[in-house]
């Protein structure tokens, strides 16, 4: 039996604090589907102004607020968006802009820093009123931190630069902005500034802020009414749901202050994780909470016996390739727990017998 459990395979996995269990019990609430749940209303509207918008929208999932907000911009079938080859909602969102909204994905490569190149960008907008067999470019989607790419963070100059090809072409810009506060803290820009050139911004509230469930969507008040009615469409429209906003204004009050921690304990264990033979990562792209570690071929071992060796310490990972792992750190892992973890590692990778159970 495990006398240890350090669950280090993302932010989500995070359990409600006691100050959130006691704000649920705690909370004012009505029907969110008729605009009259009180505390909804305060999370919407505090989210909003944080992030320089004029309104906001609780949404159940970070999935659903990114197919709101794509399919709000490309009103239109048939419509194309600009992404990431390597990005979150081309990759991990069930292709829900093409299978449910029409929505045509145009891939960008992405940079091992998470941005695309200007230029390829610009390269991929194409306008029907010279060639009327092409899809109707209407979005470009960025997306900050960047997942796939180790928690990199997307500049404000970057992002700025997008929104100006977006404007000069007629386009709309989105940020999937899952992650965007633990981007503001490692970038010591206000959040606000760093998606100004932004016309919608999605926020995860159970990643890094490590709220129970849900996302906010921000933007202009005509975005967010537009949005409201697709998600009640998609099934998202819930009654009292100031039961799970009170958690996140919790975690926005509580856990935000915690980020700059969290990368900290996140580069202390990237570095001692590359010092361990057989083992390597590039120290240098931990920005913010999320490492990714290569397994060397003369090591020995792979992503999934690695995996399967650690759990037995308590450690749990996710293998995202045959000699790939991730590592996301949160606000309830302590410096204990990733010394811990180490240690853990050191073993595994050595082949030391575990010593966790009875």
């Amino acid at each position: 039996m495990v006398k240890r459990i350090v669950d280090l395979r993302s932010d989500t996995v995070t359990k409600p604090t006691e100050t959130m269990r006691a704000a649920i019990a705690d909370a004012e609430v009505g029907d969110d589907v008729l605009e009259h749940d009180p505390t909804a209303f305060q999370l919407e509207s505090e989210m909003a102004k944080i992030m320089g918008k004029e309104a906001g929208l609780f949404v159940p999932s970070g999935t659903m607020a990114n197919l709101i907000s794509v399919l709000v911009h490309c009103e239109c079938r048939g419509s194309e968006v600009i992404l990431g080859h390597n990005s979150h909602i081309h990759i991990y969102e069930n292709g829900g802009i093409s299978t449910i909204g029409g929505v045509h994905p145009r891939t960008v490569h992405n940079n091992d820093d998470g941005t695309m190149d200007i230029d390829l960008i610009e390269a991929a907008i194409r306008d029907s009123k010279e060639e009327i067999t092409f899809p109707i470019t209407r979005l470009i989607c960025l997306e900050n931190t960047h997942c796939n790419h180790g928690g990199r963070c997307l500049s404000v100059e970057y992002t700025d630069r997008v929104g100006e090809v977006a404007k000069k072409h007629g386009l709309k810009l989105h940020i999937d902005g899952a992650r965007i506060f633990n981007a503001s803290v490692a970038l010591g820009v206000p959040v606000d500034r760093l998606v100004q050139a932004a016309d919608s911004v999605s926020v995860c509230l159970s990643k890094g802020l490590g709220a129970p469930v849900g996302s906010v969507i921000v933007g202009s008040n005509s975005f967010i009414t537009k949005a409201r009615r697709l998600r009640k469409t998609l099934g998202g429209g819930m009654r009292q749901v100031g039961i799970l906003c009170a958690a996140a204004l919790v975690a926005l009050h509580e856990n935000l202050p915690k980020l700059e921690s969290d990368h900290k304990k996140a580069r202390l264990l990237a570095d001692g994780l590359d010092k361990i033979k057989g083992l390597r990562v590039d120290t240098s792209s931990v920005e913010t909470n999320i490492i990714y570690i290569e397994i060397e071929e003369f090591s020995g071992t792979t992503a999934a016996k690695l995996c399967k060796n650690l759990e037995e310490y308590g450690i749990l990972l996710m293998q995202t390739a045959l000699s790939r792992l991730r590592v996301v750190l949160h606000h309830q892992i302590s410096e204990s727990d990733v010394q811990y973890a180490l240690s853990c590692f050191q073993k595994a990778v050595n082949g030391v017998q575990n010593e966790n159970g009875n």
